[in-house]
């Protein structure tokens, strides 16, 4: 099967890209990630995809578009449920260039990671694949997410420490203290 793979970064596209692979899936990657907050973390993940896809020798098609004021705008104050709006804008470029480019379904590497929402995935990935006529391949790759790390470690492509979002970015490294409160 021919399998277009949303690609949110180089890390969380190893062990999903591996195991397509050795299924004997033809596997190809799409950058497209409006999410991301600041623009130097978009272009570190964005160069370690880059990095990843050219040392395995599978293409990766980059859509370099920011449209960061778009995906702000659709999340203010809904920042709680942000990440229906973020899956759901990324898998659905995902679909519309995989039919449009005659692949057979479309996945994500956001599959592999244990702190995503799976079960909101998989909903709007078959949601969205049921409107564009493309199957949406769901596979629970979490048990790979170590490995995956590991290898890319061991590769020197750039480990991100949080989901994406400007949101993300805060949960993970603002810390409340009673000064603050």
């Amino acid at each position: 099967m021919k399998i277009l793979m949303h690609t949110c970064c180089g890390p969380c596209s190893i062990y999903p890209l591996d195991k397509l692979t050795e299924e004997g899936h033809e596997v190809y990657g799409l950058f497209y990630n409006p999410n991301i907050h600041p623009y130097t973390e978009f272009k570190n993940r964005l160069d370690a995809a880059k990095k990843f896809y050219e040392i395995r020798g599978n293409k990766l098609i980059v859509l370099e578009e920011y449209p960061l004021e778009e995906f702000l705008r659709n999340c203010a104050f809904r920042e709680n449920s942000r990440c229906v709006y973020c899956y759901s804008t990324r898998l659905e470029k995902t679909a519309s260039v995989a039919k449009r480019s005659g692949f057979d379904a479309f996945t994500t590497s956001l599959l592999v990671s244990p702190y995503q929402k799976h079960d909101l995935i998989k909903k709007l990935g078959e949601d969205i694949a049921e409107r564009y006529g493309i199957e949406f391949y769901y596979r629970d790759f979490r048990e790979g997410f170590r490995e995956g790390r590991q290898k890319a470690r061991e590769l020197g492509l750039y480990l991100q420490k949080y989901c994406g979002c400007i949101y993300s970015e805060k949960e993970r490294f603002y810390k409340e203290t009673k000064n603050n409160q």
